[in-house]
């Protein structure tokens, strides 16, 4: 299967993108290449990407899937940026702008960006720049424009804002260097052919045709480049996402369960493999000290994996699962009466407080309870738990009695 990020560089219902070996995606962003539907020997494709609405794609992400053993094309926007960037590891870049970023003729995603509306319409709303670089080049190949009369139009173009660079501000800048003869020629090759200059939409065509035709082979990264990481298993882990949640339902038993430090314990056995947890710890201390393992070991459970995710919600009842829908439902509830809330906004102070009582520690034990319990410190606590203060202060009467039950 082929997965192809697009839009607005080429329309979902482009010809090329009927093909039946093709999944059309919307534009990539952080988060899409954890995709479940994403297997190895599949091909992705990415040609767009979101830059300011949305948190964009890191580079560990794609590494993460060459190492898996996907084959990653990079094309005509973003696409061609991050193949530049990363085919070193394995990456492969097609077309003209993925050249010319790799050759250092271009640099930095403003040459490729445009305006998108907010409402999900994906059709650009402004001209990007590598465009307009190639529109001025045709126009001086047919004398249209003359090589300063390009650079001066050029330096202009590039000086208004991506998202303002519609086609009334590229008329303008043409008009205030005398260029009017530009525009006039460029409308007229335009009317004949809607996607005239266009080089972004003829790179990702070739891009699509290079997918289709060459057999997807294994890739792997580099020798030596390795992209799992504990960032990268917990962006992993925050997008397994509906209807199961392992994340969110992992933090609730994390924070309220009183006996999972025996369950992260018992998990940290498991991690050990064939060497004991007392072993390991005498091997780094020196037999010097005694030191608790969830001083030693932080690892980052890859809630993907099934096993990991029965191990670590065993103890999790009907009434958790119920809890936590309950909990994050609050958060809509609120941001839709108070425009623009998120629980980063509730005060650390009172959550600190609020754990404090929860785990029965003072506030000097703050941070080793929340090692006991697989959470990096309190400042992490306190952020994981900052998602259920709401729903958990709207049921004062059943919490005073489990604050109660876990104050001692």
């Amino acid at each position: 299967m082929i997965h192809v990020f697009v839009g607005p560089t080429l329309n979902r219902d482009d010809p090329q993108l009927q093909h039946p070996k093709i999944r059309v995606l919307p534009p990539v962003r952080h988060g899409a290449l954890f995709d479940t539907a994403i297997g190895e020997r599949d091909t992705l494709l990415i040609i767009d990407g979101v830059y300011h609405q949305a948190p964009a794609l890191r580079h560990k992400e794609i590494l993460h899937a060459l190492d898996r053993g996907v084959r990653v094309i990079g094309a005509a926007s973003i696409g061609a940026l991050r193949a530049a960037e990363l085919s070193v590891f394995g990456m492969l870049g097609v077309g003209s702008i993925y050249s010319a970023y790799a050759n250092g003729d271009l640099d930095g995603d403003g040459e490729v960006a445009v305006a998108q509306a907010p409402t999900g319409d994906l059709r650009a709303l402004s001209w990007p720049m590598v465009n307009l670089r190639h529109i001025i080049e045709l126009a001086q190949n047919e004398s249209v424009v003359e090589t300063g009369q390009g650079d001066s139009l050029l330096y202009a173009l590039s000086a208004v804002h991506y998202s303002q660079r519609s086609a009334v501000a590229v008329r303008a800048v043409c008009r205030e260097h005398d260029a009017s003869a530009l525009w006039e020629w460029l409308k007229a090759k335009r009317e004949r052919d809607p996607h005239f200059g266009d080089l972004k939409r003829r790179d990702a065509q070739d891009a699509l045709r290079i997918a289709l035709g060459r057999p997807a082979e294994p890739a792997r990264t580099a020798s030596g480049a390795r992209s799992t990481s504990g960032y990268l298993l917990k962006w992993a882990n925050s997008f397994v996402g509906e209807p199961e949640q392992p994340a969110v339902r992992l933090a609730y038993q994390q924070l309220f369960d009183p006996d999972f430090p025996a369950v992260w314990l018992a998990y940290l056995q498991h991690r050990s493999g064939p060497a004991p947890l007392d072993e390991r710890i005498t091997a780094l201390t020196a037999g010097r000290c005694e030191v608790p393992a969830y001083a030693l070991f932080h690892p980052v459970p890859d809630l993907r994996d099934a096993a990991t995710v029965r191990q670590l919600l065993g103890r999790e009842s009907a009434a958790d699962r119920a809890a936590v829908l309950r909990y994050t439902a609050e958060n809509k509830i609120m941001a839709q009466a108070q425009p623009g809330f998120t629980p980063a906004a509730v005060s650390d102070e009172y959550t600190r407080h609020t754990l404090r009582t929860i785990w029965g520690c003072p506030a000097a034990g703050l941070d080793d309870a929340a090692w006991s319990r697989g959470l990096n410190g309190a400042e992490a606590a306190v952020e994981q738990m900052k998602t259920f203060m709401v729903g958990f202060l709207t049921e004062p009467s059943a919490n005073a009695e489990e604050l109660g039950a876990h104050a001692h």
